[in-house]
């Protein structure tokens, strides 16, 4: 399983395997591997599987994330019930016969496996409690010094730190590759005797500085990677928004370091996020969908979530396996003179992922608009019109087939794929020969674009796919077709398709 397509990270490939196959291996001295919510809030028989050492949980604001999160650390004793489920006595009778079942491995007890409940009776939580050590990074974190209460007493003009402690090596070199910027002279001071509140200050040639003056991002960052790199191996991780305060790029950073960490000292990782950028490190089974009570595994983003739950203008929502289906439905509609204005395709990660979510939403008394599925080719035995699930044209992968057409077409379209790929046309013999030899090479049509783009002076994969999607319109008849199935629901949402493209 690799990260997402089109995104090149420093985590290789090879480190995301082995990551995953240790969870398959139960590899871990202390690990949660799967919790079944049998009631906590919107939540009633859901469960949710920890299938890759770090997890994040993405969904709309109060859809339930911090909700799995808080349930996942809560078996733990480090972790206070009332940090993600406090309770008021008069106000909180709903609370009333909330369970969670756990699934856990823990190879300091006699069965290294084993079952926990945690379930809330009367007026507490009754848990069978383990120990780990467990960090908790809220949503507070990113809120400025000057802001925060506990650290008013370092502003006053008498304040002398209990300690002071200089940034190791490895918490500089962490924070530096994440913020893209020199960490030099920065120490944290300690606040109390117990080193429990903590400021962070820099000595530089212009001047010394503390945290008041720095950016909120910036000092989360630190902070938590300080956390991190002291905490024991095995721990668990748990983080609210992690993208709170950050950079697109610095967020994706951020998670690459989770997942060395996950690495290095087998630690647990889960965080809750908005932003898609915090997806991209990660495989599918990493990922997991919050929303309205429900729960879904795989790369779903945000876009398409925000479809799932209503929050859009659109007419129709087409759920598709993956982001080549999703490239490859845009493409046939809009050769057909089909609007996509209206129209909002999403892959979603898998089969069974696009027929679950398509089902659920068609079934939802609320929704503002109908969702169709259309699945790969290959899935001809779940073709059922009555529950608006389609076909994508070929009986293979529609990476395969569209590939197949084009490379069969040669004789007839090599120019014209040579000029559209942005070479001249002299090349189309260097093309048709490129194009040939991976047909006979390549083991995973998922990849091959990326490696004809890369055989022909590294075109970017996105665009091969394009020039090859164009060229499968242009050499079949599979749009209408594709269109024709669909002339029924089209009709429903009042979506016209024009004369398309001349064959």
């Amino acid at each position: 399983m690799t990260a997402a397509d089109g995104y090149r990270g420093d985590i290789r490939d090879g480190d995301i395997q082995a990551l995953a196959e240790r969870v398959t291996k139960s590899a871990y001295n202390k690990y949660v591997r799967r919790i079944r919510l049998k009631k906590v809030r919107a939540f009633e028989d859901r469960e949710v599987s920890f299938d890759f050492p770090v997890t994040a949980l993405v969904g709309p604001n109060g859809a339930g994330k911090t909700t799995v999160l808080g349930a996942a650390g809560l078996i733990y004793k480090d972790v206070q019930p009332r940090r993600f489920f406090a309770k008021s006595a008069k106000y909180d009778a709903s609370m009333l016969n909330w369970r969670i079942e756990y699934d856990l491995i823990d190879k300091g007890l006699q069965q290294s496996t084993t079952q926990r409940t945690a379930s809330f009776r009367q007026a507490k939580w009754n848990r069978d409690a383990l120990a780990r050590d467990v960090l908790v990074f809220g949503v507070t974190r990113t809120v400025p010094a000057s802001e925060r209460l506990e650290l008013r007493i370092a502003a006053g003009p008498r304040f002398t730190a209990k300690s002071e402690e200089e940034l190791t090596q490895d918490v500089v070199k962490a924070a530096e590759w994440i913020l893209g910027k020199k960490i030099e002279g920065f120490s944290r001071l300690f606040l109390d005797q117990k080193g429990r509140v903590t400021l962070l200050t820099a000595k530089t040639p212009a001047g010394n500085y503390s945290e008041f003056h720095f950016g909120a991002g910036e000092a989360s960052i630190i902070k938590m990677i300080s956390g991190i790199e002291r905490v024991s191996d095995n721990s668990l991780i748990l983080i609210e928004e992690i993208e709170n305060g950050l950079h697109p790029v610095a967020t994706r950073r951020m998670v690459e370091y989770l997942l060395d960490v996950a690495k290095r000292k087998g630690a647990q990782v889960i965080f809750t996020t908005h932003s898609n950028d915090a997806l991209d490190p990660l495989p599918d089974q990493a990922i997991w969908s919050v929303y309205g009570g429900e729960v879904l595994q795989g790369k779903l983003d945000i876009r398409a979530l925000r479809t799932l739950t209503g929050e859009t203008d659109a007419v129709l929502a087409i759920y598709v396996e993956d982001s080549f289906a999703e490239a490859m439905v845009a493409t046939a509609l809009r050769s057909e003179g089909v609007n996509l204005d209206g129209l909002r395709i999403h892959g979603m990660g898998g089969e069974a992922n696009a027929r679950i979510v398509n089902k659920q939403r068609n079934l939802d008394p609320a929704k503002t608009f109908p969702s169709i599925c259309i699945l790969d080719g290959d899935q001809a035995g779940h073709f059922s019109v009555t529950e608006r699930v389609f076909l994508l044209p070929g009986e293979t992968s529609p990476d395969a087939y569209v590939f197949e057409v084009v490379r069969s077409n040669l004789n007839l379209n090599a120019a014209r794929l040579t000029v559209a790929l942005g070479l001249p046309i002299e090349e189309q013999g260097r093309v048709v020969s490129v194009v040939g030899q991976r047909a006979l090479t390549n083991q995973d049509r998922h990849v091959v674009y990326a490696q004809i783009g890369g055989d022909l002076g590294f075109i970017p994969e996105s665009y091969v796919k394009q020039v090859f999607l164009n060229e499968w319109v242009n050499a079949t008849h599979d749009s209408k077709w594709l269109v024709d199935q669909l002339t029924e629901v089209f009709s429903e949402v009042g979506i016209i398709a024009s004369e398309g493209n001349a064959k």
